[in-house]
């Protein structure tokens, strides 16, 4: 019995990184068995095994797919800019199954960025960017401008 509390003992301090009980190895003849390591049977380390390989795929496939939604958006950006495209992120958006979209909150600001183009495209958005500028400002660089051109055409031709 004191053994077995004595081996426990040195166990849990191997796991704390202390290092202790490298003696009682000597002694038992060696823990080869990375099971008995961890201080878990055979099963339950074969089905720790199997979780942390899990676990680790799950992660991976997010971490794809936010890379591919991240193309994706590139993508866009580059399609609405008229940039050169990026075979980067055309690799990263195959990787992912090509059945990547831009995430939800990105797409409802994209298609906000898309109506308020559309309205100041429109005659209406004209208008409104109009009303928005000082008319006393237009007069005067107009006025400027006139003015400016005259002068130079005066300089030019001697018949003015």
């Amino acid at each position: 019995m004191a053994f077995f509390v004595k081996n426990m003992i040195s166990n849990q301090v191997k796991n704390l990184g202390f290092g202790g009980g490298s003696e009682e190895k000597h002694e038992e003849g060696g823990q080869s068995d990375p099971a008995a390591a961890q201080g878990m049977s055979r099963e339950e380390y074969e089905e720790y095994q199997k979780q942390m390989i899990e676990e680790k795929m799950e992660r991976d496939a997010a971490f794809t797919q936010k890379k591919a939604e991240r193309a994706c958006l590139r993508v866009h950006l580059r399609e609405k800019y008229r940039l050169p495209k990026s075979e980067m992120d055309e690799n990263q958006i195959q990787m992912a199954g090509d059945d990547v979209d831009l995430p939800e909150d990105l797409r409802k600001m994209v298609d906000e960025d898309q109506e308020e183009e559309e309205d100041k495209d429109s005659i209406l958005g004209q208008l409104q960017n109009l009303q928005n500028m000082d008319l006393d400002t237009i007069k005067e660089k107009a006025q400027a401008t006139f003015t400016e051109i005259k002068q130079t055409a005066e300089q030019k031709c001697s018949v003015m």
